[in-house]
């Protein structure tokens, strides 16, 4: 069997839940788990390792940043995590802080492909291409992967539609200023705008406007109700390894550094991306609206206020 490694930095709740998502789906042969805490680590892999009777074989263990030497896959969760009330942007110094550290660390081992979790996501995606010196097709930032899930979730549910069959996206930062993209929703191949002919419920400006802010606050519920998001992120990190792994080409809403993408440059943000075994491979020119333009340029400025405001 061909060596599929990844490599998780960071043990925490959402770290920890994309190890268990990743161990069930069966796409890595060895998963390694890198924490500041060994003993927590440690603690993790007993426990996935009691499961794996149940799973499709593979070596699970506690390891340094050492291990991350031949990984197909990095994937970065390390960070202080976001408070009720707080916005991922306030986290921002805490965190470059944490990356100007372990980033080198990670790099000194030339994994092939970095997977960046942690909150900004976007800003560390930026600080993190700037301070491994990778090509922009490898450092990926999981971006709005999630967000678009809970749209088409909103969606569907509103619609009484399976999700699976809802086309639709959130770009720009994953964040306040995130952007839906509502010119080119889709559901089974029929136009959003037409479908809502021939849908049994009325749609109005209201109600659409409503499913974003659920969406956009979705996170802020969460943390809310329970104290962190981790099982929708974790799956959500398991479709990027298995676009990755599986070199499927698939298109996901992944942040990555953006260059004359609608007079917007030198920022990471989300955009629809096509994911294979070499990372990014190239990104999507959709059809975006005027007035979706100008809010993901704006999202774009507000990110780079941010990156402008710290060192790097």
């Amino acid at each position: 069997m061909d060596e599929r490694k990844v490599a998780i930095v960071g043990a925490g709740q959402v770290g920890a839940t994309f190890a268990f998502a990743l161990m069930i789906s069966g796409l890595a042969t060895r998963i390694v788990l890198i924490d500041l805490s060994p003993e927590r680590a440690e603690g993790h892999v007993m426990d996935l390792n009691h499961g794996l009777s149940f799973v499709k074989p593979s070596t699970i263990y506690v390891g340094d940043y050492s291990d991350c030497k031949d990984a197909n896959i990095v994937v970065v969760t390390a960070g202080a995590g976001q408070k009720p009330g707080e916005t991922r942007l306030d986290l921002v110094r805490r965190n470059t802080d944490i990356f100007k550290d372990i980033v080198p660390k990670i790099v000194r081992y030339e994994p092939r492909i970095l997977i960046i979790v942690s909150n900004p996501v976007d800003v560390l995606t930026y600080a993190t291409l700037r301070l491994s010196e990778y090509p922009m097709s490898r450092v990926i930032g999981s971006g709005t992967v999630l967000d678009t899930a809970r749209f088409r979730y909103l969606l569907g549910s509103h619609c009484g539609v399976d999700p699976r069959n809802v086309h639709a996206y959130i770009v720009g930062e994953h964040g306040d200023s995130e952007v839906a993209v509502w010119s080119q929703v889709n559901i089974g191949g029929v136009a959003f705008r037409r479908y809502c002919q021939v849908c049994e419920r009325e749609c109005s400006e209201g109600e659409r406007e409503e499913v974003f802010n659920k969406v956009k606050n979705a996170a802020y519920e969460v943390i809310k109700k329970k104290g962190a998001t981790n099982f929708a992120i974790g799956l959500a990190l398991v479709r990027i390894v298995e676009s990755i792994l599986r070199d499927e080409n698939s298109v996901l809403t992944v942040s990555t550094l953006v260059n004359d993408y609608y007079d917007i440059s030198d920022v990471c943000l989300s955009i629809p991306a096509i994911v294979n075994r070499n990372g990014i491979s190239k990104t999507l020119s959709i059809g975006l609206e005027e007035s979706e333009v100008e809010k993901l340029q704006a999202s774009a400025n507000v990110l780079k206020e941010v990156i402008n405001s710290i060192e790097i």
